[in-house]
């Protein structure tokens, strides 16, 4: 029996997922990277992140920061080419939204262009005047609060945040500053579970958790996680329901033994002469060189 669900609209849009909200709904989001990961996630969940996470997944990056708008632009290319109806978000990259208003507009503008439905971009209450320029363009932004990985440096490594007083409460405060901004939902990253609840029930927008306890609106996990597409070691919020990578060399490594010992490709796999050309092609020899 399939397990895949069906989504009940045909296209998720933002005033969708808000109203879910109300409802109760939780959210599914997963990143895609690709046209194949896209397809894959599209009939599942209800929000598709072309996440500089890619940095991290695909590109042998150890962390976000060195991922460019052209990488993002190229990625997110091939995942709007598969016209997803999950909601299509684009992360902003480091340094694609922090040099002032006029270059924010044109890297996110751009992004909408490229056939994201919104961005999304790390960091609270210095974000403010940003997220009302980009709002102010039509330009739909969801926040990142907690652990945001853009700030790996400043935070001394990828730490859980909001763990003292001063720290939870002004996330709250960031929270509440950003849905004012405009942002139609946050990402809440690496804070715990009390503090991600609390917010949840304060706010009027989704919230959208990871590693942030189960009273989120939603949930993301990155795709490869999921599917443990990753041999290096998995953050403790990280729930893997297969083992991909291993499966998936197992896979490999028997086709590869096929091709040693002869056994690929068999008939089944090979293409055939049209009759009466076998003998035309067995009597042909190379002419003598001049």
């Amino acid at each position: 029996m399939s397990h895949i669900s069906q989504a009940p609209v045909e296209r998720i849009t933002i005033p969708v997922l808000q109203r879910w909200k109300g409802e109760g709904r939780r959210v599914a989001m997963t990143t895609a990277y690709d046209a194949v990961t896209a397809c894959i996630a599209d009939p599942i969940v209800d929000i598709i992140l072309v996440g500089d996470s890619v940095g991290n997944v695909c590109l042998g990056f150890d962390n976000t920061l060195p991922v460019s708008m052209a990488m993002m632009n190229h990625h997110l290319e091939a995942v709007s080419r598969t016209r997803p109806r999950a909601l299509l978000v684009a992360d902003m990259p480091f340094l694609s939204f922090h040099l002032g208003p006029e270059e924010t507009i044109r890297n996110a503008g751009g992004f909408l262009q490229r056939g994201a439905d919104a961005v999304k971009l790390e960091g609270g209450a210095k974000r403010t005047e940003i997220v009302r320029a980009l709002v102010d363009c039509d330009i739909p932004v969801m926040g990142h609060l907690g652990l945001t990985p853009q700030s790996v440096n400043v935070m001394g490594g990828f730490k859980v945040q909001g763990r003292n007083a001063d720290d939870a409460l002004r996330l709250l405060d960031d929270a509440h500053r950003l849905q004012e901004a405009g942002c139609f939902a946050l990402v809440l990253e690496g804070i715990p579970a009390e503090l991600a609840a609390r917010a949840t029930e304060t706010l009027t927008i989704p919230t959208i958790g990871i590693g942030a306890g189960p009273s989120c609106s939603g949930q993301v996990l990155v795709f490869h996680d999921v599917l443990g597409l990753t041999a290096s070691h998995r953050p403790k919020f990280v729930r893997t329901y297969v083992e991909g990578f291993q499966l998936l060399q197992e896979a490999l490594s028997r086709w590869a033994a096929d091709v040693r010992n002869g056994a690929f490709p068999t008939s089944q796999e090979c293409y055939r002469l049209p009759e009466g050309l076998s003998d035309a092609i067995a009597s042909w020899a190379p002419s003598n060189p001049t």
